[in-house]
């Protein structure tokens, strides 16, 4: 398993829609409300084979209310 951190950028008013939405997928490691550009931070741990492109695509951007989404991939841990 491998960690991923996405950021996601929400339609104004929908930050709390899509936190319920990603917690029901049952997916989330970690997820946070920022500020800044984005609105929401999210651990993901997927496996090592998986598609991280389509994983996202699937599971996390097709939610409703969700504007944009910058995903970071980690390398190691110190």
């Amino acid at each position: 398993m491998k960690p991923i951190f996405v950021q996601l950028q929400c339609a104004p008013g929908k930050t709390y829609e899509v936190a319920d939405a990603l917690y029901a997928t049952e997916l989330i490691s970690e997820l946070y409300s920022t500020s800044g550009d984005y609105d929401l931070l999210l651990k993901i741990y997927v496996d090592s084979e998986e598609d991280i492109g389509k994983f996202i695509n699937d599971h996390v951007a097709s939610i409703p209310g969700i504007m944009r989404s910058l995903t970071t991939l980690t390398f190691r841990a110190f």
